[in-house]
């Protein structure tokens, strides 16, 4: 799978373990930001603190990084309890959740049925990504949420209300977004990133739950909050700008790959053909090899 490429990165020839090395930044009044520093398998984290409580929002992937991420988040709540939510099920965005209170967890409805679904899966197929990744996932539990939502739901965690929102089928069964409205600050998950190509885990028989199209409608609907600051799940905080720029990508991507299958194109040729292409078109942009992935997700849509 092409994810152990980006696992197994190195600096030099030694690989840079998916360990939490950042501490949090303030990016709004009260809202927080553990930046991922561009590691492979380390997402963006969240922090916003209001009177009562203090949100995390994803973890890290297992019960080393969990328990850095509730330290870090514990200093910044300064004693009030810690709420986690997670942008999406998989290990290296929630699988650090056992480190949290277990009485505090909210899950969107579809996002925890693909937590049972797929969950063990995926623990197993991290593994096999190497070494330092494996080391992550040791002791590892898969952890029930106390809230379950459908669609939507909005927390007040004193003065500062939040809103968690997912549209369905995207990168994920169930990506949710956290928005605070009063500091325009969006947390995407993987639905966006920042000079990453998208994520797509197209990956049949086992899992091709992937809708390359309804995340390009997903991403019309981010752009309609109007958020001023943006935190993708992977790369460097932004604007909304990084809406449009996965959105416009995407919108390409599946256009040149129905160009071609339309003309009868193999769909290993059509890969062939824009891999360079878009590499091209977006240079500086890292994981190039997603591309592929995304053109056999909107082929496999086309074939529908």
């Amino acid at each position: 799978m092409a994810e152990s490429e980006a696992a197994t990165a190195a600096v030099g020839d030694k690989p840079v373990p998916p360990v939490v090395n950042g501490t949090p930044v303030e990016v709004a009044d009260g809202v927080f930001v553990i930046p991922d520093g561009r590691v492979p398998l380390v997402p963006n984290i969240g922090i916003a603190v209001g009177e009562r409580f203090a949100l995390v929002v994803d973890t890290a992937m297992g019960p080393r990084n969990g328990a850095v991420v509730r330290e870090l988040a514990a200093e910044v709540a300064e004693a009030r309890p810690l709420v986690v939510t997670i942008t999406h099920f998989h290990p290296e965005h929630g699988f650090g959740a056992q480190e949290f209170p277990l009485d505090a967890i909210v899950y969107n409805r579809a996002q925890l049925d693909e937590l049972h679904d797929k969950g063990a899966l995926y623990v197993d197929m991290f593994r096999g990504f190497g070494s330092e990744v494996a080391e992550q996932l040791e002791g590892v539990e898969l952890v029930e949420p106390q809230i379950v939502y459908d669609g939507a739901c909005d927390l007040d965690l004193g003065g500062l209300p939040v809103q968690l929102r997912t549209w369905g089928r995207a990168h994920t069964r169930g990506d949710q977004v956290v928005f605070l409205p009063e500091q325009r600050v969006l947390f995407t998950g993987d639905l966006v990133e920042n000079r990453f190509f998208a994520i797509f885990p197209y990956f049949p028989p086992d899992d091709a739950e992937v809708d390359g199209s309804a995340w390009i409608s997903i991403l019309e609907e981010l752009e309609r909050l109007e958020p001023e600051i943006v935190v993708p799940g992977h790369g460097e905080v932004g604007d909304a700008g990084l809406i449009t720029a996965a959105r416009d990508y995407l919108t390409a991507l599946r256009s040149e790959t129905q160009r071609l299958a339309a003309e009868g194109t193999p769909v290993d040729d059509i890969v062939a053909a824009l891999e360079p292409v878009f590499r091209q078109r977006y240079p500086g942009w890292g994981a190039s090899e997603w591309i592929a992935f995304g053109v056999r997700c909107f082929h496999a849509e086309d074939e529908r």
